[in-house]
């Protein structure tokens, strides 16, 4: 525990000046948070990243995660941004022809949903942050509410929890633990309502949380299956103590495309 404090605090603090600064310096930090995380879920599906197939796959991520104030650029290609996806589709199904099967209709299935699941998530990261006004407050308000719900339901699970949430899964999860999480994500919808421009009346801001929450558990819940089913502990070990990117962000990839809309709305 005391490893992964410290492994936490030097994370914040070279991480959230980015997240507060913004523009390119955030937009480029995230494409390498992406880039590692796709690499670590390849990785675990014995998949290498330095091939072809791999390289698609870096270059539909990319592409996926291109900001949407940039997208002149792609216009000037002539095609859309879903045009060039999917571009890149077909030559994963032309690369099954190519190899006479040796790349199956799997593995680029695999290839293609991984990105789209890393790049989505942290598309809306991006997405977030560049939203005038009120971006870096969305931004800091899904970063807390993400660790009080992880935090809360590590510290309640483990001293109230007696009922396995979803044993075959993740073992150590309790529904004590995963209710504690989302309580303690409520408090953080109050101190956000009332010290932040968040723009949403508390109930509404309280009832977002919440779903908000479960669904930062769903994403959690979601890589302990995957790793689970490849036979993993955790998907990298670029942060002591904490595993991989993949690891921190699992809960965050799920909840980014949420909050974004949940800021459309708040207008």
């Amino acid at each position: 525990m005391k490893q992964r404090i410290i492994t936490a605090i030097v994370a914040a603090a070279f991480f959230i000046p980015f997240v507060i600064y913004g523009k390119w310096p955030f937009v480029l930090l995230v494409y390498a948070m992406a880039t590692v995380a796709l690499y670590e879920l390849l990785r675990m599906g014995k998949q290498p990243l330095f091939s072809f197939d791999g390289i698609l796959s870096v270059l539909l991520l990319w592409l996926i995660l291109f900001p949407s104030k940039y997208m002149h650029v792609i216009a000037q290609t002539g095609f859309s941004k879903l045009e060039l996806v999917y571009m890149i589709v077909l030559l994963f199904l032309a690369y099954m022809v190519v190899t006479k099967n040796r790349f199956t209709f799997e593995q680029a299935g695999f290839h293609i949903l991984s990105a789209i699941y890393v790049g989505i998530g942290f598309y809306y990261f991006i997405e977030t942050r560049n939203a005038p006004d009120v971006g870096i407050t969305y931004i800091l308000y899904a970063l807390f509410l993400i660790w009080a719900t992880d935090s809360g339901a590590y510290f309640i699970g483990r001293a109230f929890g007696k009922h396995k949430l979803w044993p075959k899964i993740s073992p150590n999860k309790t529904v004590e633990g995963a209710l504690g999480g989302v309580l303690c994500a409520a408090v953080v919808a109050v101190l956000f309502f009332f010290f932040s421009n968040i723009g949403l009346g508390l109930w509404r801001l309280m009832m977002s949380t919440v779903v908000l929450s479960v669904f930062g558990q769903i994403g959690d819940l979601v890589e302990s299956a995957y790793k689970r089913h490849y036979g993993v502990k955790d998907a990298g070990k670029i942060l002591p103590g904490h595993g991989g990117i993949l690891d921190r962000f699992d809960s965050l990839l799920f909840v980014l495309p949420l909050i974004h809309f949940l800021k459309m709305m708040a207008g």
